[in-house]
């Protein structure tokens, strides 16, 4: 039986194999110490991405995977045998299709009362638009964040998945998973949540939405304070390609950028709006003057609140990330540590993403299910080894 660290050890989650959101969620929870199943389709995952190697898909870190046939006519039975014996299980199919499979909330909440049962989907379990299709740029539209993001007379820019699927999404999802495992300690009984990705990430566009209703946000995008509006709060280029993002937005942090610049006294108030435009310009041709790192070392005895950009293959090198080990490398790839940091019971990342079906047999027994059971299900195909 593997040995399990940090606070969520001992903590049993199913998840039911999906794309984006879900698996971010149980890699959270997985990186906590809980211990995951991931229940993958037979015929493996159908992930959309990049990865052709389920080795590198990073999101599936952490946890075992159980390849199972869920159209089989045992295959829902294996997956409630699991939520016998879990504290949790997280899905992310569209509205119905768990029910329709024979593992939805009440199949499941049959089997176990205590069962946390965490939807999610992008636009909620039900209204109109519940059934639609639609991945993160979609629900990050509807919530209206989108429209906030982006540089002036430009389109509004995908921030990437970040807001929609995994901190609109995965994130809360996590968070609700958590708090209702909290009130289980209480109640003695678990419940469903439904985690809408479109209202995640309006939560989190939240304290901006009121920024824009309140008359202290102008609606062009690239205008304002913290959206590349003000030019001292923006990335600039520097003399060998590079990028430096600057921040200085009280004026005393201001005041050491316009040291560090070197640029001449006599410059238009820092919160002159009306000067951003040109001000930009200035600023731009100042950090062009010198190369990324070159700045970075001018700074020193300064606080003008910038920082280097750095890229993918260069960010586990910088010092401060060496010291605090912010980053490790696993099977070759460079990847985060868990966070946060706990005090006494470390999270660590005890095991590599895995092929699906990889630990379909280890994993069904160490959680208490008869092994005779286990091989009756691999003869018939229910389940699935990978490689066999």
């Amino acid at each position: 039986m593997p040995q399990f660290t940090g606070p969520l050890a001992g903590t049993r989650i199913v998840e039911i194999g999906s794309i984006g959101p879900g698996p971010f969620c149980a890699m959270l929870l997985a990186d906590l110490g809980a211990d995951v199943i991931r229940v993958d389709r037979v015929a493996g995952s159908g992930l959309v991405g990049p990865n052709d190697d389920p080795r590198q898909e990073l999101l599936n870190r952490g946890r075992r995977s159980v390849a199972v046939d869920l159209k089989h006519a045992d295959g829902a039975e294996v997956v409630l045998q699991l939520v016998e014996r879990a504290d949790a299980l997280l899905e992310g199919f569209r509205p119905g299709v768990t029910e329709r499979l024979g593992i939805g909330p009440a199949e499941c909440s049959a089997r176990n009362p205590r069962l946390v049962y965490g939807r999610m989907t992008g636009f909620g379990q039900d209204g109109p638009m519940s059934q639609a299709v639609g991945h993160d740029l979609n629900y990050v539209a509807l919530s209206g964040v989108l429209s906030l993001i982006g540089r002036r007379g430009q389109p509004p820019t995908p921030p990437l998945s970040l807001v929609g699927d995994f901190g609109g999404g995965g994130m809360v999802l996590a968070l609700g998973i958590l708090a209702a495992l909290l009130e289980r300690g209480r109640s003695g009984t678990g419940q469903v949540i439904d985690a809408s990705m479109v209202e995640g990430a309006a939560m989190m566009g939240g304290p901006f939405m009121g920024f824009a209703q309140s008359g202290s946000w102008n609606p062009e995008r690239g205008t304002n304070l913290v959206d590349s509006g003000a030019p001292f709060y923006d990335v600039y280029e520097t003399a060998d390609g590079r990028w430096l993002s600057v921040a200085a937005l009280e004026p005393r942090f201001y005041a050491d950028l316009l040291t560090l610049l070197e640029l001449p006294d006599g410059l238009p108030e820092q919160m002159d709006q009306t000067s951003w435009p040109a001000m930009k310009e200035v600023f731009a041709r100042a950090v062009r003057t010198r190369t990324r790192d070159a700045w970075i070392a001018a700074a020193d005895g300064l606080d003008p609140c910038i920082a280097p950009v750095l890229e993918a293959d260069e960010v586990a090198q910088h010092p401060h990330h060496v010291a605090r080990e912010a980053f490790f490398v696993s099977e070759g790839i460079v990847q985060p540590a868990p966070v946060p940091r706990f005090s006494r019971t470390a999270a660590v990342v005890d095991r590599p993403p895995p092929v699906p079906g990889e630990h379909t047999a280890s994993a069904l027994t160490d959680w208490g299910i008869e092994p005779a059971l286990v091989s009756a299900w691999l003869e018939a195909r229910a389940v699935v080894e990978a490689g066999a």
